[in-house]
Formats: structure tokens, sequence, C-alpha cells
């Protein structure tokens, strides 16, 4: 073949050939870096999520090695919350201004360091400190995660997938937590329940650096440092003040003032908020209905969850005598219903709106913790795992509920704001089940009474939040409130066009 001026010598169909495959190539590596992208995002919820039910099935064996008291073991748990739910809104607004990934990195460093901190913790005040530092990190993990997520997944489809998954593993970790803290905790000690997130968090801190890419708000929202300082005093304040009580009296100069302190922080809020421009809490939102049922279910809900993993460790271990690998085993039939349950609910609100995935969780919650209510040192298991069946169905009917509600009728440029506030919400309620659970349950044993008779009264709480949920599942579909969230969203898209 002879070659003329400016011709290649390489036949025209390799050269087509080429082109393919380096399109192909091209397409493969478009293709690898989001799912790289959600891999490593995914291992942020993997570390948060396991976290939460690891420590809880760790508190037996943690009180008995450091000596804690019982509202002691509750600080361990509200240390951590307590900084997620207070600084949620904060680091998503901090990364959006200066870079999602700069700030998921440093989440992921703060977190891995308290972690090993925790692990070495000398005592128990030590270990409430270090739980602060892991709750720091974890404040900038998950919202900057998803939002690394919908910013890098450009395609609908690919990124309503990346969603699931992301939900997917959450649901997940909530199974492998109790199973893999009970087997550290029975084998090793509960010092290793920490040594965990160690490699994982430093796997992610390596890729997040090297293939993460940057991303900033093109408006980032201004910070509002009053209304965060006011957010953090309502919230310490009130959980100081219900923890404490117990030990230092109700009728204490301390815990008088903790609850003015709360009083005072709040009635500042409310005043202050609708005085900016951009606030931290829009409190116009909660004219929609679904919206504040939204915030109202997250709480009640997440409430309910976190007392009850904090009771039932207890119950499980120092009343019943099971090991930890036992109570992580005994908690699987929650988790697994909570699994099953969360992709239905999400197709019911997709196909029926919200009303029937939230009047099942009520009614799944409610059926369990009707049964809590007799609970006894000699309850039978069968009727123990059916209970927690019942609430991993009613804990897992809600979530998808509780995201639509809160964005429901919503401006775009709004959904973001309105869907942190619900996740702030989840981590509020969870704060606030801990701190009631415990102190009620401590103070029945002042009186003699025994642990199991002694959560009896929080599981008739627990009731009326499950009540609470079912009505709310009712008055957020109403036309009422479709018309509140219509008002809501014109008025909120005005403003954001004005």
């Amino acid at each position: 073949m002879r070659i003329g001026p400016g011709r290649s010598n390489i036949p025209d169909n390799v050269n087509a050939i080429d082109t393919a495959n380096t399109a192909d190539a091209a397409n493969e590596r478009k293709l690898l870096r989001p799912n790289l992208i959600l891999g490593i995002c995914c291992m942020s919820v993997l570390l948060l999520t396991m976290d939460v039910t690891i420590v809880n099935v760790a508190l037996p064996a943690i009180q008995h090695d450091l000596h804690a008291t019982f509202s002691q073991l509750q600080w361990v748990v509200d240390a951590y919350t307590l900084v997620v739910a207070s600084l949620l809104m904060l680091a998503g607004a901090i990364s959006d201004r200066f870079g999602r990934r700069r700030v998921f990195l440093i989440g992921l460093v703060l977190f891995t360091a308290g972690s090993w901190l925790c692990s070495v913790a000398p005592n128990i005040e030590g270990l409430v400190a270090f739980r602060v530092m892991q709750g720091l990190g974890a404040s900038m993990l998950n919202p900057v995660a998803l939002s690394i997520i919908v910013n890098s997944i450009r395609d609908p489809k690919m990124r309503a997938r990346a969603i699931g998954i992301w939900g997917a593993v959450a649901g997940l970790s909530f199974a492998l937590g109790p199973v893999l803290g009970g087997a550290l905790t029975q084998a090793v000690g509960w010092r290793s329940i920490f040594w965990i997130n160690l490699p994982l968090g430093l796997i992610a801190v390596v890729l997040a650096t090297l293939f993460v890419p940057e991303s900033k708000a093109k408006q980032a929202r201004s910070f509002d440092p009053v209304g965060q300082a006011l957010v953090f005093l309502i919230l310490a304040s009130l959980c100081y003040g219900v923890i404490e009580g117990p030990h230092a009296g109700w009728h204490a100069h301390r815990i008088i003032g903790l609850f003015a302190t709360c009083a005072v922080a709040l009635v500042c809020f409310l005043l202050y908020e609708p005085r900016r421009r951009e606030p931290l809490l829009d409190l116009r939102f909660f004219r929609s209905v679904p919206f504040s049922s939204a915030t109202l279910l997250a709480v009640l809900s997440f409430a309910s969850f976190a007392g009850f993993l904090f009771l039932n460790a207890i119950y499980l271990q120092q009343v019943r005598g099971l090991s930890a690998l036992r109570t992580g085993l005994y908690t699987l039939p929650l988790a697994v219903m909570m699994m099953l349950t969360a992709p239905l609910s999400g197709r019911l609100v997709g196909s029926h709106g919200t009303r029937a995935s939230i009047l099942l969780s009520g009614s799944g919650l409610l059926a369990s913790t009707l049964l809590l209510t007799q609970l006894s040192g000699t309850t039978s298991v069968a009727l123990l795992l059916f209970s927690y069946l019942l609430f991993g169905i009613g804990l897992g009917m809600i979530n998808p509920a509780i995201a639509n509600n809160a964005v429901a009728g919503m401006p775009l440029s709004q959904a973001g704001v309105a869907s942190a506030i619900a996740s702030t919400s989840r981590q509020v309620g969870a704060a606030l089940g801990v701190a009631v659970a415990g102190t009620v349950v401590n103070a029945s044993r002042t009186h003699g009474t025994d642990f199991s008779r002694a959560t009896h009264p929080i599981w008739w709480i627990m009731v009326s939040c499950s009540v609470g949920i079912v009505v709310l599942g009712w008055a957020s579909n109403t036309p009422w409130s479709r018309q509140s969230a219509d008002k809501v969203a014109h008025l909120l898209g005005d403003a954001a066009h004005s």
C-alpha cells in the first residue's frame, strides 16, 4: 500500500477502532469516578451509622470498666448526638462556602482522631470529651457527603440510584453495628469498638484526597453565628438539665438555672431569626403543615429509637444476663425489618403519598411499645424479638415519609435547607430520647424499683409518641395541609427572587 503525502500509514478501520476504544475508555473513566466517589461517601455513612449502634451495645462494659454512673452513660451517647444536632446546618453552610471536599476531609480526620482518643480514654470524663470530638467530625460528614454525591453525579437516574445505595448502606450499618459491636466487646473489650473506625477512616481520607473533586456553591448562604450559638445553648442546657436533674435534685439552683437558660435562649432565637435576611432557620418554613409534621415526626420517632436502643442494651445484658454478642444478635430483627421496609415505604410514598407509610409506622411503633409496657426480667424471648421486629417496621417506614414531607411544596432553592432541618430534627430527637429515657429510669431506680419495671413509664411515653405519629400521618395529608404548603412555597419563592 502506497503512502501519499499527508496520509497516515494506519488503515482507516484501525483509526476507527482506536477512536472507539478511546471513547470507551473515557466513558469507563466517567463511570468509574462517580462510582468511586459514591463508595468513598458511603464509607462515611458506614462509619457514622455503625458507631451509634456499636456504642449502645458496649455501654454496660463501659460502665463496669470506667465505674460510670447511669447519667454518665447517657452523656457517652448524648455528647456525640448533641454536637451533631447543633452543628449539622452550620457544617453544610461552611462546606458550600469553603469547599465540600475540604470540609469532608476535616470531618473524616476529626472523627478518626476522636475514635482513637475514645479507645484510649483513661476515665469516663475523657471518653465523654472525646465523643464530643467525634461528634464534631460527624457533623461535617453526612450532610456534606450527600451534597458531594448530588454535585458529582449529574444524571438524574444515576443520582437517584446513588442515593438509594446510600440509604441501603445506612440500613446495612444498623444491622452490622450491634453484632460487630457485641462480638468485639465480648472478644477484645469495649475499646475495640472504636478501633474499627481507624482503618476505614484513614482509607477514606486517602481516597477522598485523591479522587473527590472540590466543589462549592455558586452563592453560599451567609453565616448566622448568633443563631448557631442560641441553638447550641438551647439544646445543651435542656439536655444537661434533664440528665443531671435526678442527681442534683429538680429544685437545685443549677437545674432551675439551666431550664431558665433554655427558655430565655429559645425566646431570643424566635425573636432574632426573623430579623435576619438569611437566618440559620427560616421560621416561615413552619407555616407549612407538611414541613412542621416532618420535624415533629423526626423528633418523636428518633427519640423513641434512641431511647429504645439505650434501654434495651442495658436490659438485655444487666437484667437478662446476655453477653454483648447475644445482645447484638437480639437486635437483628429490628435492623433487618428496617432494611426491608424502607424501600417499601419509598415506593408507597412515591405512589400514594406519605399517609400510608406514616400510619403503618405509627402502628408498628405503637404495637411494639405497648408490648414492652409489660416488660419484666422473665419476658419470653419470642415476645421480645416480636416487639423488636415491630419496632423495626415502624422505624423503617417513617424515614422516606419524613424526607418527603420536609421538602413537600418547597422551591428547589429551599429543598436542601428543608432536608437539613429534618436531619437536625432526627438528631435532636435522639439526644432528647436518651436524656429522657435515662432520667426517668434513673429516678425510678432510686426508689428501689428494679430496672425492668423502671422502664415502664418510658414505654408509655413512647406509646404516646406513636399515637402522635399516627395523628400527624392523618393531619399532614389533608387539603388544609397541602394548601399551607402551597402558600409557603409561594412565599419563599417570591423571597428568593426579590
